[in-house]
């Protein structure tokens, strides 16, 4: 796995939320975070693009969504 500590991939974004955030992906979970990603307004979404930037916030909501469809 990449040491890189932003995921590049849907894997090591999967790792880190999973397992070394110990966060599990419920479908209610991931619905909420693709809710607050696709909010331009939420205050959370402001900070990540800030700090990550646009293109990441894309590539989160876009793995959000693929965990979703593997949820359902």
């Amino acid at each position: 796995m990449n040491t890189a500590i932003i995921p590049q991939t849907y894997q090591e974004w999967h790792h880190c939320i999973t397992v070394i955030c110990q966060q599990p992906l419920t479908l209610s979970y991931v619905e909420e975070r693709i809710t607050a990603l696709n909010s331009s307004k939420d205050y959370m979404t402001k900070k990540f693009v800030q700090l990550y930037g646009e293109s990441q916030r894309q590539k989160t909501l876009q793995w959000f969504e693929q965990a979703k469809n593997e949820l359902k």
